[in-house]
């Protein structure tokens, strides 16, 4: 089972705040604070998405308000799953559809179920949970992609 450094609790009125652990200083940094949810929700998206990609390790932790005073909400601890991807090879573009729009657009359905995730609460993908969105991306189309976003982040905001 893997511990992890203890949080300090913000200072001041409680709203939402993410803080993300720094090993090499030891200590916990303020990354995003705002009095609603949602916003630091994404921020601690993008921003445990960014680390993960330079390979540093992501702890984090959010802080909100609860009955008037702070309260420390769990996060989404990264999985990992013994099954291994199966590689499919991606599509070829149509020879009516330039390559450079396939991309760009396979990029935009990403960043959509991305947002979607994040919007959900589940902002520390795996690998093996983006090669998932990825498998995804593939197969559906932007509306699609839309429609699984838009489930998401209405599953989201049920909290």
């Amino acid at each position: 089972m893997e511990s992890r450094p203890e949080s300090p609790r913000p200072q001041g009125a409680p709203r939402w705040v993410a803080m993300f652990y720094r090993p090499s200083t030891g200590s916990w940094r303020t990354a995003a604070q705002s009095p609603h949810r949602t916003p630091v929700a994404y921020a601690l998206g993008e921003m445990t998405q960014t680390l993960r990609a330079r390979g540093d390790e992501v702890t984090v932790a959010l802080w909100g308000p609860r009955d008037g005073a702070w309260h420390r909400f769990d996060t989404p601890q990264r999985r990992t799953t013994t099954s291994q991807p199966i590689p499919e090879p991606a599509p070829e573009p149509s020879p009516a559809e330039p390559a450079e729009l396939t991309e760009r657009m396979t990029g935009r359905r990403h960043q959509v179920l991305l947002a979607g995730l994040t919007k959900a609460g589940l902002y520390d993908l795996s690998p093996e949970d983006d090669t998932t969105v990825r498998a995804l991306v593939e197969r559906l189309d932007e509306a699609a992609v839309r429609r699984v976003a838009r489930w998401l982040a209405a599953a989201g905001g049920t909290r």
